[in-house]
């Protein structure tokens, strides 16, 4: 756990933020690509709070908060003080409408938790995309994108094969997972599966569906 992250973010903002706009042209955030920021543990420590409590002071030009969890809302408050400040889009992850795929551990929170907490940032202003990454096999396809449309400004879809940092899927394949998607629908471990929930969306969120990594950089068609 590192605890002095606020510290380390206020000490490299300045170069970082130089370097950043030279070669990229703004200073974007990505919170967090590798640790969810609001694990139960972050209401003990308060790590992200005090990291985004830094930002109101030392502003980056865009930020990306990925999270699992519905917990997020309860900083519902100071990230609406964040997005005053900057380019700010609350990434919430739900996978399926499934809350469980068998033989695997089910979700820390039910879909319909996470779909609420989306629908809260919404209304606060703040712009709210759910993530359905990794892809899993989804029940009703049309109820669950329908469900997304009213709760969120956009969706990014992405399968694990191109999406696990292989092309091929192969990080992935050596885990369950792939074998848990196949007692459900064999299909979906297949790319043809996204392309296909890509569509579906579409009829629900025209202009607002992104598509692997090019989504998570916030181009949606």
């Amino acid at each position: 756990m590192r605890r002095n992250a606020a510290e380390s973010y206020v000490k490299g903002w300045q170069s970082e933020r130089k370097w950043a706009r030279r070669e990229r042209g703004s200073f974007g955030v990505f919170m967090s690509s590798a640790t969810d920021p609001f694990l139960p543990q972050e209401f003990r420590y308060g790590i992200t709070k005090r990291v985004l409590a830094q930002m109101l002071e030392h502003p980056v030009d865009l930020l990306i908060v990925q999270t699992h969890s519905p917990s997020v809302i309860r900083y519902l408050e100071l990230l609406k003080r964040v997005n005053q400040r900057m380019s700010l889009r609350v990434h919430i992850s739900i996978e399926s409408d499934r809350d469980q795929l068998p033989g695997l551990p089910p979700s820390a929170s039910r879909v319909e938790e996470r779909l609420e907490a989306s629908r809260r940032i919404r209304q606060a202003g703040i712009f709210s995309v759910v993530t359905v990454s990794p892809l899993l096999p989804i029940r009703n396809p049309d109820g669950f994108f329908g469900d997304i449309a009213t709760s969120a400004d956009a969706v990014v879809i992405d399968h694990y094969i191109g999406g696990d940092g292989s092309s091929t899927g192969w990080r992935t394949r050596k885990t369950e997972l792939p074998e848990a998607i196949s007692r459900i629908n064999p299909g979906a471990n297949s790319i043809q599966y996204r392309d296909e929930m890509v569509e579906i969306a579409r009829r629900h969120l025209a202009g607002r569906v992104g598509v692997g990594m090019e989504g998570f950089a916030g181009r949606y068609s």
